[in-house]
C-alpha cells in the first residue's frame, strides 16, 4: 500500500478477501494491524478506504476468537473517527440496530455497547436521542449482566455528547437502577462512571441521588461488597471533593474517618486492634488490601485539599506517617511519589514532614529512592526557605539528621546493581549548593564524587558525578578549597595513570566549558587539555580530537593569542606525527570545523552577544564569590575583637575613611571591591546579606540586579559593572580570576602565584599592568597635592 496502492487494492485485496474467513488467529491479527496502520499512516483517501475495508472489518467483527474480536473492533473505532457521518450511519449506525438485539450472540451485543459509546460524539443531540438513546436503555437492560455492565461504562462517553440536559433526565436514572444491580461487576462500573460525570450533575442531584448512592456503596463495601473497595479507595479523593459543597459537618467528619479506617485496612490483626476476627485474611484478601492502601497514599494530595492543608497536622499527619511507615513497598513507592505533592500544599509548615523524608531517604527498597528523588531538588527546596520564596538563609540547618540520610542514601545507591538510580541521584544531588552551606557540601559530598569518578565502573554514573562535581566547584565559596579541587582533577585525573581517568578528565573538562566563564578554564585547564595531545592511548587523542571546537570557543582574541597559537601547534602535530588512522581522520574533521570557527573578540560583538552576555555574566558570578569569601572573612575577624574600641582608633578609621572617600571621587574608574566609604558599612552589610543568600539565588540565575549596569570596554580590556551594593562598582578584566593589584580590599582572585597548572594567560599584560599601576598611583598623588594646594 505504501509502494504502489492502486495495484495493491486492484490484484492483493481480492487475495486478502478470499483468504480472511478461513484464516488462522495470528493471521487475523495481522490483517486487523495492517488495516489500522494504513488508515493511520493516510496512505489513501477515507472515501477509498471505507469503500475497500470497511466491509472486511465489519465481516470480522464477531470472530469467534475474543483478542482478534478485539483487535477488529479496535480499527473500526479508529476508523470511526475518520469517516464522514453518512457513511457511519448507513454502513454502521443502521445495522446496529439488529446487532444490538437479545436475539443476537453475547459478543455481538458486547461490540454494539463499545461502538454506541464511539458514535455518540459524532452526531448531533436530537440524532442520539432518536435514534441511539433507545439502544442504550435496551443494553441497560439486558439479561447478561457482562452487556450491563460494558454499556454502563459507555455512559460516560454517551453523557459528554448529549449534554447535561439529557445526562440528568436520561442517564442518571440508568445510573441509580444499575448501582442497584444484582452484579457486583455492574455496581462497580456505575459506581466509576458517578464518580466521572460529578461535575454534570447540580447541587440537588449531588445531594438528592449521588449522595445516598455513595454513602450506600461505602457502607457496603466494608461487609458484602468488597468488589468495590478497591474503586472505592481509587476514587474517593475525587469523589469528596467532588461533593464537598453539600457535605454537613458531620458527613465531611465520616467520610475522612472513613478514609483513615482505609489506609491501615489489613495491618489491624498485625497490630493486635482486631481481637473479634478470627480467620485469618486469605492472599487474595491481602492483594486486595495492599491495593487500598496503596490507592489511600495516591489520594492523600486530595483528601489534603478536602480538610484544608492547614488542618493536616490535627487530623491526617497521623495517616501519613502511617502510610510512610507501611510494611508494603507498593504503599511507600506510592507515598514517595507523591511527596512533593503533600509538601507543596503545606507551604511554610513543610517542616512537619521532615522526619517522614529522611524514613523514606533510608527506605530498604531502592524503588522507594528512585521514585523520591524525581522531585527531591524540589523538596530540599521548600524545607531550605520554609515555603518561603524569599532568599533567606538555609533552613535545612534546622534538621542535622536530613544530610546524613542524603549520604547514606547515597552510598546504598552506589553499593546496588541498580545503577540507573545512582546515576539519576548524583544528578539531582546537583541541586545541594542552593540549599545547604558550600562547607558542609566539600565535606559531605564534593570529594565523595570526585572518587566516584575515579572508582565507578559505570560510564553514565562517572559522568553524573563529573558534572555534580562541577557544580559544586561553580558554587563552593572558599579559594583554598577550590584550588586544592582543581589540582586533584589535573593530577588524579588529566595526570591520572589509568587512561579510564584521562577520558574523564576531559568529560569533566567538557562540563567545565559549559559552567564556568571561557576565562575560568582558561586559566587553569586549557594548557593541561591540550597536554593530551601527546597521551600515548589513542583512545584519548580521540576524545580530545572532538573536544577541540569547545575548547577554541573559550578563547578571545586579542587576549588569549598564545593560547590559541598553542592550540593551532598542538593541531599540527598531531596531522604531521599521528599514526593512529581513526585518530588521524578525526583530525582532518576537527581541522577543517576549527578554520570555520570564529574566535570571539574581547570587545561585544553582534554575532557573539548572547554568549558573551552569558559569560559576562558567569565571571560577575564568581568575582562575586570571592568577594563574599572576604566580606565573610572580614567579618568573623570583627567579631572575634573586643568590643571595646578606644576613640583614638574609632578617630583613626573615620579619618582613613575619609580618605577613601576622596581617592575615590578622583579615580576616573572604580577600581574592583573598593566602595565609597561613606557607604561603607551599608555596601558591607548589603554584601553579606547577598554572601548569605548568594548559593540559593545562583542556581536560579536571579542576577537581574547585577546586569543593570551596561559594560563599557576601557583599552586594557577592563569592564566596568555595577555591583549590588549601593555605591559599590566592581572593575573585571576580560581574565575572569585575575588577581588585581589594585584591590584594596584584598579580595584575592584564583592566583597565578598558585602551584597549580596553569595557562599563561595573565602573563601576556604583565607589563602593561605594572607601568598602568604605576601610573596610576602617580596620578592619584598629583591629584591629592592639587587637592590640598587648593584646600
Amino acid at each position: 500500500m505504501r509502494q504502489n496502492p492502486a495495484e495493491t487494492l486492484r490484484r492483493v485485496l481480492p487475495k486478502v478477501r478470499e483468504v480472511l474467513p478461513v484464516a488462522g488467529v495470528e493471521m487475523q491479527l495481522t490483517a486487523a494491524v495492517s488495516l489500522l496502520t494504513i488508515l493511520q499512516e493516510e496512505s489513501i483517501s477515507i472515501h477509498t478506504y471505507s469503500h475497500s475495508f470497511l466491509h472486511i472489518i465489519l465481516q470480522n467483527l464477531e470472530h469467534r476468537d475474543a483478542g482478534v474480536s478485539n483487535a477488529w473492533l479496535e480499527t473500526l473505532l479508529a476508523a470511526i473517527e475518520a469517516l464522514p457521518k453518512e457513511t457511519i450511519r448507513h454502513e454502521i449506525l443502521n445495522p446496529l440496530v439488529s446487532k444490538a438485539q437479545l436475539s443476537q450472540t453475547l459478543q455481538s451485543r458486547l461490540v454494539s455497547c463499545k461502538i454506541l459509546g464511539k458514535l455518540a460524539n459524532k452526531f448531533e443531540a436530537h440524532i442520539i436521542k432518536r435514534e441511539i438513546l433507545p439502544l442504550v436503555k435496551s443494553l441497560c437492560q439486558d439479561v447478561e449482566y457482562e452487556v450491563r455492565s460494558c454499556m454502563c461504562r459507555q455512559l460516560e462517553l454517551i453523557a459528554q455528547g448529549i449534554g447535561t440536559e439529557l445526562t440528568k433526565n436520561v442517564v442518571l436514572p440508568e445510573l441509580v437502577e444499575l448501582a442497584r444491580d444484582e452484579g457486583s461487576s455492574v455496581r462497580l462500573a456505575a459506581f466509576e462512571t458517578l464518580v466521572n460525570l460529578l461535575e454534570m450533575f447540580d447541587a440537588d442531584d449531588r445531594s438528592q441521588t449521588v449522595l445516598p448512592l455513595v454513602k450506600s456503596f461505602c457502607e457496603k463495601s466494608f461487609k458484602a461488597d468488597e468488589s468495590i473497595l478497591v474503586s472505592l479507595s481509587f476514587h474517593l479523593g475525587k469523589l469528596c471533593n467532588g461533593l464537598y459543597g453539600i457535605f454537613t459537618p458531620e458527613q465531611h467528619l465520616r467520610f475522612l474517618e472513613f478514609y483513615k479506617k482505609l489506609c491501615t485496612l489489613g495491618l489491624e490483626q498485625e497490630n493486635g486492634h482486631s481481637d473479634n476476627q478470627v480467620q485469618l485474611q486469605t492472599l487474595e484478601q491481602e492483594k486486595k488490601y495492599i491495593s487500598v492502601r496503596k490507592n489511600c497514599a495516591y489520594n492523600l494530595p486530595a483528601m489534603m485539599v478536602f480538610v484544608d492543608p492547614k488542618n493536616f497536622n490535627l487530623e491526617l499527619y497521623s495517616t501519613f506517617f502511617c502510610l510512610c511507615h507501611d510494611p508494603e513497598v507498593l504503599v511507600r513507592h506510592t507515598m514517595a511519589i507523591g511527596f512533593y505533592e503533600v509538601a507543596k500544599l503545606l507551604n511554610t509548615d513543610v517542616y512537619v514532614i521532615h522526619k517522614e523524608l529522611v524514613a523514606l531517604l533510608q527506605d530498604e527498597s531502592l524503588e522507594v529512592l528512585d521514585a523520591l528523588i524525581g522531585f527531591l531538588p524540589e523538596i530540599l527546596e521548600l524545607l531550605s526557605t520554609g515555603g518561603e520564596n524569599i532568599g533567606t538563609e538555609s533552613k535545612l540547618l534546622n534538621f542535622p539528621e536530613l544530610i546524613p540520610a542524603l549520604t547514606r542514601a547515597e552510598q546504598r545507591a552506589a553499593t546496588s546493581l541498580k545503577w540507573r538510580t545512582h546515576e539519576k541521584l548524583l544528578q539531582k544531588y546537583a541541586c545541594l549548593p542552593h540549599v545547604i552551606s558550600s562547607d558542609q557540601i566539600y565535606y559531605r559530598f564534593l570529594h565523595r564524587m570526585l572518587s566516584i569518578i575515579m572508582t565507578n565502573n559505570v560510564l553514565p554514573v562517572q559522568k553524573a558525578a563529573a558534572r555534580t562535581l562541577c557544580v559544586y566547584l561553580r558554587y563552593n565559596r572558599k579559594q583554598e578549597q577550590r584550588h586544592e579541587v582543581i589540582q586533584k582533577l589535573i593530577e588524579q585525573l588529566g595526570q591520572g595513570k589509568s587512561y579510564w581517568n584521562r577520558l574523564r578528565f576531559l568529560d569533566t573538562c567538557e562540563f567545565i566549558i559549559e559552567l564556568f566563564s571561557k576565562s575560568f578554564f582558561c586559566e587553569y585547564f586549557f594548557l593541561p587539555v591540550l597536554e593530551l595531545t601527546h597521551d600515548p592511548v589513542a583512545n584519548v587523542r580521540m576524545k580530545l580530537c572532538y573536544l577541540l571546537p569547545k575548547v577554541k570557543s573559550t578563547l578571545k582574541v586579542p587576549t588569549d593569542k598564545h593560547l590559541l597559537q598553542q592550540l593551532e601547534l598542538c593541531v599540527r602535530k598531531l596531522l604531521c606525527e599521528e599514526k593512529d588512522k581513526d585518530v588521524l581522520s578525526i583530525v582532518k574533521k576537527m581541522v577543517l570545523e576549527l578554520d570555520r570557527m570564529e574566535t570571539s573578540l574581547d570587545a561585544f560583538q553582534k554575532r557573539f552577544y548572547e554568549n558573551d552576555l552569558l559569560d559576562q555574566q558567569k565571571e560577575r558570578e564568581e568575582h562575586l564569590l570571592l568577594e563574599m569569601e572576604q566580606l565573610e572573612k572580614e567579618k568573623q575577624q570583627n567579631e572575634g575583637r573586643s568590643t571595646s574600641m578606644s576613640d583614638k582608633m574609632y578617630e583613626k578609621k573615620r579619618r582613613d575613611s575619609k580618605a577613601s572617600t576622596t581617592l575615590a571621587k578622583t579615580m576616573p574608574m572604580s577600581v574592583s571591591g573598593n566602595p565609597g566609604a561613606a557607604a561603607g558599612k551599608e555596601v558591607k552589610k548589603s554584601k553579606l546579606v547577598r554572601s548569605q543568600s548568594f548559593s540559593s539565588q545562583a542556581l536560579h540565575s536571579k542576577y537581574g540586579n547585577i546586569d543593570k549596569c551596561p559594560s563599557k570596554s576601557s583599552s586594557t580590556g577592563y569592564t566596568s559593572v555595577s555591583a549590588v551594593g549601593k555605591g559599590s562598582m566592581f572593575s573585571f578584566s576580560d581574565d575572569s580570576f585575575r588577581t588585581r593589584s589594585s584591590n584594596p580590599s584584598g579580595t584575592a582572585a584564583f592566583s597565578s602565584a598558585s602551584t597549580l597548572p596553569s595557562s599563561s594567560r595573565n602573563t601576556s599584560n604583565s607589563v602593561d599592568q605594572k607601568s598602568n599601576g604605576s601610573k596610576e598611583s602617580h596620578s592619584r598623588k598629583v591629584s591629592l597635592k592639587n587637592r590640598k594646594s587648593n584646600s
